[in-house]
């Protein structure tokens, strides 16, 4: 009677093993799956901090171009012209190299283009949904919102970078226009009548 009750008792205590064995797994793909997400969004916040570092350095160096212009202002027509100014004697240097862009890995910056050709800007060529959307730097307000990087255009407006660009990157499309000696702006039709000069 005995060995009876044992030979029925050993498939059921197995089969509760089998289950216990099975939920265990579960709960383990589960765990790691929750912590490859975690992992996953730290990684790309760390990406979105590059960019906007990367991004602004790329500003800067263009700010830079245009302002020591010898003759009159102008952009670069070549991203590789910010690596050595050539319209001086002394070769100018105002980035040290071309970043790769931390969203694709690679070179393959969209570029931002004045009337004239020159490149006043750069932009990430992801079409990814950023994390970030809100609390950008000064200068950068106009990224809060964006629904990809490639709206993420770092052009510079009456200054460059972080803290001197002032004023917020154009919109995809947008025309701009270049005053003579100064940064450039979005053309916008006039707020109001001109006041008169002081006398």
């Amino acid at each position: 009677m005995q060995a009876t009750s044992i030979r029925n008792g050993t498939p059921r205590s197995r089969g509760f093993t089998y289950v216990w064995v099975l939920i265990a797994v579960a709960l383990m793909a589960a765990g790691l799956a929750a912590i490859g997400e975690v992992a996953g969004t730290a990684a790309k916040r760390e990406k979105e901090a590059e960019l906007l570092f990367v991004g602004d350095q790329f500003a800067r160096a263009i700010a830079e171009y245009h302002a020591s212009s010898p003759v009159r202002p102008q952009y670069p027509q070549k991203l590789e012209e910010l690596l050595a100014d050539r319209r001086y004697p002394n070769v100018r240097r105002y980035l040290r190299r071309i970043y790769p862009d931390p969203m694709t890995g690679r070179a393959d910056w969209g570029l931002v283009r004045g009337p004239d050709g020159g490149i006043m800007g750069v932009h990430s060529q992801s079409t990814a949904q950023p994390l970030k959307v809100a609390k950008f730097p000064r200068g950068y307000e106009a990224f809060t919102g964006a629904a990809t990087y490639t709206a993420w255009r770092f052009v510079p407006h009456g200054g460059a970078g972080l803290g001197v660009a002032g004023k917020a990157p154009p919109p995809p499309g947008a025309s701009l226009s270049v005053p003579a000696g100064g940064s450039p702006v979005p053309a916008a039709a006039p707020s109001g009548p001109a006041k008169p000069a002081p006398r």
